[in-house]
């Protein structure tokens, strides 16, 4: 008990001071571009009438010196998607072009089939950034313009940002932080910008992108069967000597509620199993990770004496210590941290569900069609 305490003590040394600062908040900065670039906006969408139309105006409403263009790429919607995204552009449809997405060809996942279809309708736009984003996603009208100023002012290839998430359930305030936290956590943002570094990470709500780095890789055809999308085009981008940014946004949010524990569920089921590389043997390291890191220093708690009890006590501060941060980016009561031990079971449960649903067949599962095939 004494050895498993100071290992977890050590692990959690290491997290707080040595990795990359991941649990420290990294907000874009507030400068503005006054840059009159060219910006085709594509975004992907699939029976998304109910959130479309906040979308499109909040793109529309975006204040800065250039020229926007949505290229709305339409995924076989079997609602009205497509005339809600006109009637949002009612008085600005010549900015507003709607695609209807071919058949998905084999080999391609739906969302990347539906960026190429954006990327190659934009192409006659000849824009100097692309700016993907999702159907549920409503951002400020300054967004555009300080992604601009963040690409020029560091000369970033790709600039991304975890947007806020829907976080007002009991469900969504215990786990949609968590899965923030866990997300920076495989993908500290410090080390992504290291070029020295080969980890790569980016959150597809929001990704502004120089359209040279799109040519550059020939397309979404370099990432046409991923699943994690975002962080393949990331991993692309920097394998291709480009640099990346990758932080929060402190305005934009998605208006998608995630419908209780099962909605959030499915949301890690869908890509948890690929992020492991389809391995079994990732699978149960991940689990006895997840459990030595999270759920080892609270059973100490319990079960410890004396100096292995200490150093359980100094690992939890150290993992409370870590999270409260993104607890107070959303607004949060500091107390939910202690909910992170709950939150990681919930994770732990979601990936083996995830591994279980690939080998049935029905993994990368997102609105009736299955991407990610066991």
């Amino acid at each position: 008990m004494l050895a498993l305490s100071i290992l977890v003590v050590l692990v959690w040394i290491y997290l707080f001071a040595l990795h990359s600062s991941f649990w420290r908040p990294r907000l874009i900065p507030v400068n503005k571009s006054t840059s009159a670039a060219r910006v085709a906006v594509i975004v992907p969408a699939r029976d998304e009438a109910a959130y479309i139309g906040a979308c499109i105006r909040a793109l529309l409403a975006q204040s800065f010196a250039g020229d926007l263009r949505i290229f709305l790429v339409d995924d076989h919607s079997s609602d009205a998607t497509a005339a809600v995204a006109r009637g949002a552009a009612v008085g600005h449809l010549s900015r507003l072009k709607v695609i209807e997405a071919p058949e998905l060809p084999t080999g391609w996942t739906g969302k990347v089939w539906a960026q190429q279809q954006g990327w190659l309708a934009a192409q006659g736009f000849d824009p100097d950034y692309v700016w993907l984003t999702d159907a549920d996603i409503v951002h400020e009208p300054d967004m555009l313009s300080r992604l601009i100023a963040q690409v020029e002012n560091g000369k970033y290839d790709l600039v991304s940002l975890m947007v806020r998430l829907h976080c007002e359930d009991l469900a969504e305030r215990i786990l949609i932080p968590a899965f923030v936290y866990f997300f920076f956590m495989l993908y500290p943002p410090l080390a992504i910008e290291l070029r020295s570094r080969r980890i790569a990470g980016a959150a597809g709500g929001c990704m502004l992108m120089r359209s040279d780095a799109i040519e550059g890789m020939g397309g979404f055809a370099a990432i046409r069967s991923a699943v994690i999308d975002d962080c393949a085009l990331a991993a692309m981008v920097k394998r291709n000597g480009g640099r990346i940014w990758l932080g929060l946004a402190d305005s934009s949010r998605s208006i998608r509620p995630y419908e209780g524990w099962g909605g959030i569920r499915d949301m890690i089921a869908r890509t948890a199993f690929s992020q492991l590389r389809h391995s079994a043997l990732l699978l149960g390291g991940c689990v006895i990770g997840m459990a030595l890191v999270f759920l080892a220093p609270v059973a100490l708690l319990a079960l410890a004496h004396g100096i292995a009890s200490a150093l359980a006590i100094a690992a939890c501060v150290l993992m409370f210590a870590t999270y409260a941060p993104m607890q107070r980016f959303y607004s949060q009561n500091v107390l939910y941290a202690l909910t992170l031990p709950l939150a990681a079971v919930f994770y732990c449960y979601a990936t083996v569900l995830s591994a279980i649903r690939y080998w049935r067949g029905e993994g990368g599962t997102w609105k009736q069609r299955v991407q990610d095939h066991g």
